[in-house]
């Protein structure tokens, strides 16, 4: 068996988002960022078609995280784990089986840009390990 190689991107400051819903813009420039986590899974291996759990991350208020925690199975997540930032923010690691083709991640970027509107928390970036199928 293969070691499992861990990969992540994370986004210390994001533009806030726009009510009206997922900025195109933004959308853009979250999977412009993908590219280099992308290569590096590929560099290790990875077979982007390959189904394996995905963390997602968001922080904001308390209330707010934990109410995204509660909705987390209803939104297509399960709930993993809180944190608390030294600012006071908390944070809330979610997880939902995918795989990494640009499709997919393009459809849960837009998930995830969503619940920052509907939920008003911030879309922290993703994780997820090396699938390479041995």
């Amino acid at each position: 068996m293969s070691p499992q190689i861990t990969f992540s991107k994370s986004r210390s400051s994001m533009a806030p988002p726009r009510i009206s819903g997922v900025d195109p813009v933004r959308l853009a420039e979250e999977m412009a960022a993908d590219e280099e986590v992308l290569a590096e899974l590929a560099a290790n291996g990875d077979i982007a078609a390959l189904a394996r759990p995905i963390d997602v991350h968001f922080k904001g208020p308390r209330a707010a995280i934990e109410a995204l925690a509660d909705a987390a199975e209803g939104l297509g997540f399960d709930f993993i784990d809180f944190g608390e930032f030294e600012d006071g923010d908390w944070a809330a690691d979610l997880q939902v089986e995918s795989a990494v083709t640009r499709e997919a991640l393009r459809g849960l970027i837009t998930r995830a840009l969503e619940i920052e509107i509907s939920h008003g928390v911030e879309f922290d970036g993703w994780g997820c390990e090396a699938e390479t199928g041995a």
